[in-house]
Parts: structure tokens; sequence; C-alpha cells
């Protein structure tokens, strides 16, 4: 089986991890009510989508 012949040095690992990290979803202001929603989603403050009630509340 194989084994590295050198230890990774911290700043090659580093440079390999730069890309594992966490993204924040797309929020968007609900035109109807104003609460922050994510984008493409019905609204669970007001139920609306597109400027229609999806949901009744």
């Amino acid at each position: 089986m194989a084994v590295p012949f050198r230890r990774t040095s911290k700043t090659r690992k580093r440079l390999r991890r730069t890309h594992y990290k966490l993204r924040v979803p797309g929020m968007t202001e609900c035109p109807n009510c104003g609460e922050m929603k994510l984008a493409h989603r019905v609204c669970p403050s007001c139920g609306t989508y597109k400027g229609k009630e999806v949901i009744s509340k």
C-alpha cells in the first residue's frame, strides 16, 4: 500500500481546504410582507409566492 514519503505541510493542507466552506442561503425580502425568505420559495410568514396566496393562514 502506498504511503506518503513526506508529511503534508500546514500550508499545503490549508490551500487544499480553502474550498471547504459554508455558504449563506440566498435570502430575499418578501414583496408582500417584507419578511426575509429563501429565494424561489413560499413565504413562511404570509404564505404568498409570486404575488399569489398559496398557503392560507
